[in-house]
């Protein structure tokens, strides 16, 4: 059974725990070793997802299947008279890919968000995520850079999923 469970502090160790094995197996061909050291360290020490939790306002949630953790989303809201809202973290265990997993959870944001509008940015040559978001309704708003220190950049499309009107 597929569960999306909201995450708090208690659950950084195993939020970290999934960003390792997932980023490590994903991300070396696309952005190098030294970025992926370098964006697990900024991003998923204990300090920055606290402060993500606490300041930042991000929603974290687990995704279990049958009771183990195979993935996590990190999503907050950016404009609430607009209900729109941005996904900063939208990762599962390869292993558990391309199973329905990820549209499931999705839907499951929209039902407990209720949003307008979804935003979120994803990596130029991540093909697979891209067709994921494609599939899902999503589509590409623009094409931006982001300086994230120490010389590396995030080199990515905003993507943009909105609500159909009836």
């Amino acid at each position: 059974m597929l569960k999306v469970v909201e995450a708090d502090e208690k659950d950084i160790p195993v939020i970290q725990q999934l960003a390792n094995e997932i980023w490590w197996k994903h991300y070396p061909p696309i952005i190098g070793f030294k970025q992926v050291q370098y964006m697990l360290d900024k991003f998923y020490s204990t300090s920055s997802i606290l402060d993500q939790m606490k300041n930042q306002n991000r929603h974290f949630f687990l995704i279990q299947l049958n009771n183990k953790n195979v993935g996590f989303v990190s999503i907050s809201e950016e404009n609430k008279k607009k209900k729109r809202f941005f996904i900063h973290k939208f990762y599962i265990l390869s292993n558990k890919a391309n199973k329905g997993i990820g549209t499931k959870v999705f839907k499951k944001l929209l039902s407990i968000f209720n949003p307008k509008e979804v935003r979120l940015t994803v990596n130029r040559q991540n093909y697979k995520a891209i067709n994921f978001y494609f599939k899902n309704k999503f589509v590409i708003e623009k094409v931006a850079d982001f300086d994230i220190g120490n010389g590396f950049y995030m080199n990515d499309f905003v993507m943009v999923w909105k609500k159909e009107k009836k």
